[in-house]
């Protein structure tokens, strides 16, 4: 493409020659290609992120996240040998070192999986109750045990006991002090009792809102495979809630009636399982919220540059990051990856090569004001230059890419974790594999005894004296029927040339050794066979009553890791989505003084006979006498409640609060016109209890009742 000019006037300045690559109109304006332009704008963005990398604060900032990451993988090298013999275990595998050394004795190499089968056994029994079926949650809202009245409440309240004193002065009897203070009370009970129902309804409808979230968000699944990993990895981790921008298909309706999908991007706050080996927690650190905490993102070309815009991230930092490394990857060389990809059974042999992911290092951590304030945040962000800020720090390479305050209130993090067994003062807890791992260790060693035994004493050994073999003959072969060719002893020995023994089998005294300490898993572990149907209980367990007493007794360590995920993860992690909901979504059905309670251990009591409770409840109510004192709201509520747990559709079978409350007022509306027409109400047969009566003819019953 050639260079155009615009030609001047006579007499005026000539242009000066534009640039390379740049075309000159007039000396007015110059013009660049597309290419050149971009190309300047990534070499501007490269002299910025460069210079602002190159600041004495940044890379400071870099040193100490890089400090901590060194401190951080030394002291992570035993637990993560460990998690990786237990991944190893997991799929029946043996460690490279034990392998070796079995090839080399010409060993059984079977695995019997021991820990995988408690593992598997393990995870049907807390799933069952953590994750159940549909329609019932591992927790639940409840509102405080004395409800807050509204300030309109309160008002009416005391508007309503003025008016019955004043009623009660103006009668013929004047009321006593004491009268008048009892009507107060009687007024204000009756307030807070309507409060409470207030307060149980807003807190179910909160309660609905905040499953729906979660359910959208991923948490279920996330605690599904939360399970997984609490039986495998010394300590497993959910996070959330995270803000992220995801699509979401919607179909917009068209003038013909039909309807497009559009696909729309919306901010979602969703949760998800944090891999193990991905976090690495500071030497002295006891919990998530303790010390500082990093955690290993591998993030794809197009993940990283949808970051850009985003508040709080370095525009230029990312594209600096995303110039150079795009098509070959930036990685946190780790040794640990490679004996992970072999413990998975993946493919070793292009475990980086070619891989365009970049190691990203989410830190959590503090830095003082004063470098907060010189590294461009406000007096308004950082008030106090002496105080330790908790902040939130991404760095890849050496481009800290995001760098901001923790926005929590208390300062926490999003994490929430636990172990199988906690260690008190720890922070990578006991696993179920640490628990069985010496019984697992002597049953396979046990079997690959049996195994080599059962081979060896299969048929008979034979040994044999080469000197009296003829040339050429087989004796690696033998099969029935078979003819030895043998040669006379030149000595004149009468010794055979070829003799046969059987060796000895030693099966029923390893299988008895394999049977003693495969029970010893059960007792270990806390999780016997016969709790998931795997095996028969001898002596009490012969009958229901006993086999129930002792799962009971057994299930006591289930409901120990219960109460711990209740503790720390249910709890705190439905607080994080409820405390989410009240700081940005401002829901008018969310109030404060709403307290969570995770039931996982307490519906593990209940789940088996709450059922046979209920319907016991529901036979010994039905009489006339009970139905007086719960009504028809509280029998409708049985009703509901108990078609909930039949997987049925409520709202068919038993009416609404309010469709019950308006049959009631027609019944009485009825018979109150009936009695104004002179109609006798309906009556009840002669001889029938009073309260029976009641409820044929929708008035109230009294001992004096006479049918007319």
């Amino acid at each position: 493409m050639q260079a155009v000019g615009l030609q001047l006037p006579a007499g005026q300045p000539q242009a000066q020659p534009a640039p390379t690559g740049q075309f000159s109109f007039g000396g007015i304006m110059g013009v660049q290609s597309l290419k050149e332009v971009l190309a300047q704008d990534a070499k501007a963005a490269k002299e910025r992120a460069d210079t602002a990398n190159s600041e004495p604060l940044v890379q400071n900032l870099v040193s100490h996240i890089r400090r901590h990451w060194d401190l951080a993988k030394y002291a992570r090298r035993e637990p993560e040998q460990q998690m990786l013999r237990a991944l190893r275990s997991m799929r029946g595998e043996y460690d490279p070192e034990k392998l070796r050394v079995l090839k080399d004795q010409n060993s059984s190499e079977i695995y019997m999986m021991l820990f995988a089968t408690k593992a598997r056994q393990a995870k049907a029994l807390l799933g069952d109750v953590l994750l159940g079926s549909e329609g019932e949650k591992p927790w639940l809202l409840r509102p405080s045990p004395v409800p807050e009245l509204p300030p309109e409440t309160q008002q009416t309240i005391l508007a309503q006991a003025a008016q019955l004193v004043f009623e009660a002065e103006q009668g013929p009897m004047p009321m006593t002090q004491e009268e008048v203070m009892q009507l107060l009370r009687d007024a204000k009970s009756h307030a807070v009792a309507q409060a409470e129902i207030e307060a149980r309804a807003q807190c179910a409808r909160a309660e609905k809102k905040i499953d729906d979230m979660l359910s959208e968000g991923g948490f279920y699944e996330a605690l599904d495979a939360f399970l997984d990993d609490l039986f495998v990895f010394k300590t497993a981790f959910i996070k959330g809630p995270i803000v992220r921008r995801t699509g979401v298909l919607t179909w917009v309706p068209q003038p013909d009636g039909t309807s497009e999908p559009e696909a729309v991007e919306e901010n979602k706050a969703q949760w998800e399982r944090v891999d193990p080996f991905n976090i690495y927690p500071a030497p002295w650190a006891r919990n998530v919220q303790d010390g500082y905490l990093i955690e290993r993102h591998r993030l794809s070309p197009s993940a990283l540059s949808d970051l850009i815009g985003v508040d709080g991230y370095s525009d230029d930092a990312i594209r600096q990051v995303l110039d150079t490394h795009a098509t070959g990857g930036l990685h946190e060389w780790l040794s640990v990856d490679m004996e992970r990809a072999t413990a998975e059974g993946r493919d070793t042999s292009f475990a980086h090569a070619g891989s365009d992911l970049i190691d990203a290092l989410q830190y959590w951590g503090e830095v003082p004001g004063k470098i907060l304030r010189e590294w461009g945040m406000t007096e308004e962000e950082v008030p106090d230059q002496a105080k330790v800020y908790s902040v939130e720090a991404w760095l890849v390479g050496s481009w800290v890419i995001k760098a901001v305050i923790n926005t929590d209130p208390l300062a926490r993090r999003p994490y929430y974790g636990d172990s199988f067994e906690r260690i008190p003062g720890a922070f990578w807890g006991t696993s179920l594999y640490d628990t069985v791992r010496d019984c697992e260790d002597m049953c396979n060693a046990t079997a690959r005894a049996l195994a080599n035994n059962m081979g060896i004493s299969s048929g008979p050994q034979v040994w044999v004296n080469n000197d009296r073999l003829p040339n050429g003959e087989d004796i690696t072969t033998m099969f029935p029927w078979k003819i030895w060719q043998t040669l006379s002893d030149p000595m004149g020995s009468t010794t055979p040339p070829i003799g046969f023994f059987q060796p000895s089998s030693n099966a029923a005294e390893l299988m008895g050794v394999f049977e003693k300490f495969s029970a010893l898993a059960d007792e270990v572990s806390g999780i016997p066979r016969y709790m998931t149907g795997d095996g028969t209980a001898g002596g009490a367990g012969r009958t229901a009553s006993g086999m129930s007493m002792m799962i009971g007794n057994a299930g006591k360590t289930v409901k120990k890791s219960l109460a711990s995920i209740d503790m720390n993860v249910i709890s705190p992690a439905i607080r994080g989505a409820y405390e989410f909901v009240m700081r940005y979504v401002g829901d008018p059905d969310m109030k404060g003084d709403l307290q969570i309670v995770a039931r996982g251990a307490m519906s593990l009591v209940t789940k088996d006979t709450a059922q046979v409770r209920r319907n016991e409840f529901l036979m010994a109510t039905a009489n006339p006498i009970d139905m007086q004192i719960i009504g028809l709201d509280g029998r409708a509520a049985l009703l509901r409640e108990a078609a909930k747990t039949l997987d049925m559709n409520t709202e068919d079978i038993v009416p609404s609060a309010s469709t019950v409350k308006l049959r009631a007022m027609q019944a009485q509306m009825q018979a109150q016109m009936q009695g104004a027409n002179g109609t006798p109400p309906q009556q009840a047969p002669q001889g029938q209890p009073p309260e029976k009566r009641q409820l044929m003819n929708g008035a109230p019953a009294t001992d004096n009742f006479q049918p007319q």
